[in-house]
């Protein structure tokens, strides 16, 4: 189908099915029952998933407060590693582990208001759940949507919803129908059904919603295109010549009607048995303890858990120096001058010790974010520094720092507490 033939058919009278008739010869409609999608989120490729909800969400079996964020990192074997902090980059409120690597909004159901939908940390928002999945070792991120709340987002940015006010709505009805067979047509991922770029089909959240393309939807929900009974991946362009009908045998086709799993919404996480309780102590609090706790050579803590520059992982300061934690290397103990590398940001130096020598710029106290912040634009080096270099092997030995806190309290035997070139390596 032409979308600018389309448009010129749509604005000579032709209805939707006439127009899909011409475009689709051999075609037939077909009803759905309520059915979901499963979206990879390209821009989100290689990265955290990082999301809130105006009016909370759910993770990890627990429900989370408004004005707190979920950090999942997928893990190997299928889960997540879940932070949640106040704002995007303020203090940790707690973490865990989870078998179940989703974000679910409050009501998972379909047509849910705007506070409910999920949004990224300087980003566009979303129906439905978000998730997150490896493939070959890297993350990836997965919208779980209604098939018409799905719509809702790529029609208007396939074509423009203004095309009502020019006579020409028809075409967007034909839109609808064409962009929802071709979605649940589609099996490019184990994860995900299908993406969302034009590799696919455009599909930005919610950013570009428009009530006159929701109509279009509305007045089509359920209605796909047929080929000897399966769903035709009904493949469009914006041809400006009004394009040529297609021959639908060289079309790929998806399952039946009857053979899509019914929508219903995701489990529901308070009551998924896969789901294990999120009170496991953070990686931070269990090298803490190892290392003595507060009689021990870190003595006590001067605030709470804080995310890393890039979101790569999380650092506490104690009396006498720092742990830092990443989901893949576990903890580690630093000293302050390893942390001001990382972290140059003034507003952590006000909770560190006032005899730390070694610090530079005077003394600073670490911020508590309350709202979500942007989260830095691909290529921008955030005010924190650059991302989290990698840590030394577990387990490995770990030659004596050169920048030891200067507190006047030497590291207790078997604690050492390096360099930044030490830990992370020169780069």
């Amino acid at each position: 189908m032409s979308q600018v033939g389309a448009f010129d058919s749509a604005k000579q009278g032709w209805l939707a099915e006439r127009i899909l008739e011409h475009y689709y010869p051999g075609a037939t409609l077909g009803t759905i029952p309520p059915t979901n999608l499963a979206v990879r989120l390209m821009e989100q490729d290689d990265s955290t998933l990082d999301a809130y909800a105006e009016a909370g969400f759910r993770v990890a079996g627990r429900e989370v407060a408004a004005g707190q964020v979920a950090h999942l990192t997928p893990l190997p074997d299928g889960g997540a590693n879940v932070v949640v902090t106040v704002g995007c980059d303020g203090e940790v409120v707690w973490q865990t582990a989870t078998s179940d690597p989703w974000i679910y909004p409050l009501d998972p159901k379909p047509n849910r208001p705007a506070a409910e939908h999920l949004t990224l940390c300087g980003g566009t928002a979303y129906r439905g759940s978000l998730g997150v999945a490896t493939e070959n070792g890297q993350a990836r991120t997965i919208n779980r949507v209604d098939v018409e709340d799905y719509l809702l987002g790529v029609v208007p940015a396939e074509v423009q919803a203004n095309w009502v006010d020019k006579g020409a709505g028809e075409a967007l009805r034909a839109q609808a129908i064409a962009a929802r067979s071709y979605a649940l047509a589609e099996h490019r991922y184990p994860y995900a059904q299908t993406c969302d770029t034009t590799d696919c089909q455009v599909y930005p959240g919610t950013a570009k919603e428009d009530p006159r393309t929701a109509a279009a939807i509305a007045s089509t929900a359920g209605t796909v295109l047929l080929r000897d009974g399966r769903i035709l991946r009904s493949e469009y362009s914006a041809a400006p010549d009004g394009g040529e009908p297609a021959d639908i045998y060289a079309f790929e086709v998806g399952p039946t009607p009857a053979e899509l799993a019914v929508g219903r919404p995701p489990t529901d996480p308070r009551t998924d048995p896969r789901t294990r309780a999120a009170s496991t102590p953070s990686a931070i609090e269990l090298e803490y303890q190892r290392v003595g706790g507060e009689t021990g050579s870190l003595g006590a803590p001067l605030g709470p858990e804080m995310l890393l520059p890039q979101r790569a992982g999380t650092y506490r300061l104690f009396t006498n120096g720092v742990i830092i934690a990443t989901p893949t290397l576990g903890a580690q103990v630093v000293d302050f001058t390893t942390l001001m590398q990382l972290v140059p940001d003034p507003a952590i130096h006000e909770g560190l010790p006032a005899d730390s020598a070694a610090l530079p710029g005077g003394t600073f106290a670490p911020t508590t974010a309350s709202t979500p912040t942007p989260r830095p634009e691909p290529g921008v080096v955030p005010s924190g520094g650059g991302a989290l270099p990698e840590l030394a092997s577990p387990g490995a030995e770990m030659p004596a720092g050169s920048g030891t806190p200067e507190s006047g309290q030497a590291p207790s035997a078997g604690l050492v507490v390096p360099s930044l070139g030490e830990v992370f390596g020169d780069r």
